[in-house]
């Protein structure tokens, strides 16, 4: 990577995106056993810098264009920081801790990540730590930040490798504002974008378009004439004040053994878990739930196999109806399975993805408004990231518990995180706090709504869709 880049139309839509009420920040807690040793955390934070320069380069505006140019003025103090906690430094404060971060612009002026440690109450000390989207996504960033552990207590010396450079050449930088779209995936020309743009403002002629039989088109057809979600506590006007929660961990192993059983994959399952505990939230509150869905937008990585860990965003997005109004766990789970199935086989990743490198190309004004009109198709994002399945540590301390909130764009005020880590996953959850005040009710709930469908897997078959059995064993 050379000092100047121009920055992705994918990832100029995400920088653009920032908006009061919700920044696009990726934010982390790295939870840890005992005291991390800060002359080697710096170490290792500054090999991760060699390798991946998007950490020392700051986005800067130029002729109307976005560049990752490097920071003359970069100090590894101003993002790595200490952060003393008031009163037992427990969860609840460090809950707040990380709420007040994912309300609090990035400064801009420099590149757009911080961490922070933190001394806590809970067997060791914690990393809070932020990136801002346009960075890259979950998955490039999970790998980034792997480039600081170590597989042991004890640190091996890191090799001195090339820097991971980036896959954009002079060439392209020469037609940014052309074709750079995917190489490997659809191109969204500007005829169908056109297409999208008045599918949006004139329905009707959506038909029109689906005549000509194109796969293309009628994705987008699907994505521009979805109807805004169903009314709920989780929808609608959003503040500033951001409420965090984490649920207890699960072994994996255990979530595997019962995909096997019920013939879903873990997606399916830990989704299922969370529409389930969705369901329990608004039940609780008095609200109704039998005759509605909540959509949800589900990331979809779009990496190829052999990507070699260059930050940025590759992912489109699939919109995804939760069935909260499904009350059997094996049935709503049974309808998460078949509709990500669909989805799968949908070409709707692709095109949100080129939709978003449109976006980045788009006058700023122009992207507001696509994406107004599409946040209000959905109440929530769900991302399921898979981490290292073996223990890592960090400056001589073990990682017991990564956790991290997903951002989310336009008035979409509920974010669902799935992270595995050490053969266990678990669930964070970020919301509008005029939203949903109380987001631990929601995470406790998960790993209730996931031992429900363990105890169905020890029931006989025969048994699994009988309603009176169901009820008997889940409430006595």
């Amino acid at each position: 990577m050379s000092p100047c880049e121009l920055i992705s139309c994918v990832d100029t839509a995400w920088l653009r995106m920032d908006r009061p009420n919700n920044l696009m920040q990726i934010v982390g807690v790295l939870m840890f056993d005992g005291q991390l040793d800060e002359a080697q955390l710096r170490a290792s934070l500054l090999y991760t810098l060699s390798v991946q320069p998007r950490f020392h380069q700051k986005a800067s505006l130029e002729g109307g264009e976005y560049y990752w140019r490097d920071d003359p003025d970069f100090d590894l103090d101003q993002h790595l920081k200490r952060v003393i906690l008031p009163g037992k430094a427990g969860k609840e404060e460090l809950e707040r801790l990380v709420a007040d971060f994912a309300s609090t612009p990035l400064n801009h002026q420099r590149p757009l990540w911080e961490m922070h440690l933190v001394d806590t109450s809970l067997g060791g000390q914690a990393l809070v730590v932020r990136f801002h989207h346009a960075m890259g996504d979950g998955f490039s960033l999970v790998r980034a930040l792997l480039t600081m552990m170590d597989d042991s207590p004890t640190p091996a010396p890191r090799p001195q490798p090339e820097p991971i450079t980036g896959d954009h050449d002079d060439d392209e930088q020469d037609i940014h504002q052309g074709s750079r779209l995917l190489r490997a995936g659809l191109k969204l020309t500007g005829t169908l974008w056109s297409k999208y743009v008045e599918v949006l403002t004139h329905p009707t002629k959506a038909m029109d378009y689906l005549k000509t039989g194109r796969d293309v088109t009628a994705e987008l057809y699907t994505i521009a004439t979805l109807s805004d979600d169903a009314k709920s506590r989780l929808k609608g006007e959003t503040g500033s004040a951001k409420r965090v929660a984490w649920s207890e961990q699960i072994p994996l192993p255990d979530v595997k053994a019962v995909g096997r059983v019920l013939g879903c994959s873990v997606n399916d399952l830990l989704i299922a878990a969370t529409a389930g505990a969705f369901r329990h939230y608004l039940l609780a509150q008095g609200d109704e739930v039998d005759d509605i869905e909540i959509r949800t937008l589900v990331p979809v990585n779009m990496r190829a196999p052999d990507d070699k860990g260059a930050l940025g965003n590759r992912f489109g997005l699939v919109a995804l109806d939760l069935p909260i109004d499904i009350a059997h766990p094996l049935q709503r789970l049974h309808a998460v399975r078949d509709r990500m199935q669909a989805l799968k086989s949908s070409l709707q990743p692709a095109v949100v993805l080129n939709l978003l490198e449109v976006m980045g190309m788009a006058p700023r004004a122009v992207q507001q408004q696509a994406i107004d009109i599409l946040s209000a198709k959905a109440s929530a994002v769900i991302t399921n990231v898979p981490g290292p399945q073996q223990t890592l540590y960090l400056a001589g301390a073990r990682l017991r518990q990564p956790l991290f909130w997903v951002p989310q764009a336009g008035d979409i005020g509920v974010g669902v995180s799935i992270l595995s880590y050490d053969n266990k996953v678990q669930l964070g959850l970020i919301t509008d706090k005029k939203r949903v005040p109380d987001p631990e009710l929601i995470a406790l709930r998960f790993a209730v709504e996931f031992e429900q469908l363990l105890l169905l897997v020890l029931m006989e078959p025969d048994l699994l869709y009988d309603p009176e059995m169901l009820d008997q064993l889940l409430h006595g």
